[in-house]
């Protein structure tokens, strides 16, 4: 399992990103909050909440059907994103976004980050 410190690390990277309003890694068995990086007025545990469940249960229903689990989630919103990328040990790896977000490059944060948090 991956330290504390090396996943903030990661969480810390995505949040560079322009537009991204904050970053965490949450259990998408409960949606627990294990590391996070938010900007004021980002309502971590509800991005968490609702993210974690929706991966988990993609991954769950793909693993069901025989075919593989997604790599990366996006719920699109009127006033930005909330980004998803499934980790190893039941993470997902969680950014919200403005509208002016940088999808792109927050997306390839996230996949590297979330295939390094092992």
């Amino acid at each position: 399992m991956t330290d504390a410190q090396t996943v903030l690390d990661r969480v810390t990277r995505v949040t560079r990103v322009p537009g991204v309003r904050g970053a965490l890694v949450a259990s998408a068995l409960d949606g627990l909050v294990v590391a996070e990086q938010l900007m004021d007025g980002v309502d971590g545990r509800a991005a968490a909440a609702l993210a974690g469940s929706l991966v988990g249960r993609l991954v769950r229903t793909a693993e069901g059907a025989g075919r593989q689990a997604p790599a990366f989630v996006q719920l699109r919103a009127e006033r930005g994103s909330i980004l998803a990328a499934p980790c190893p040990d039941d993470l997902v790896l969680i950014a919200v976004v403005g509208p002016d977000a940088n999808v792109g490059l927050a997306r390839l944060e996230m996949l590297d980050a979330a295939s390094r948090l092992a």
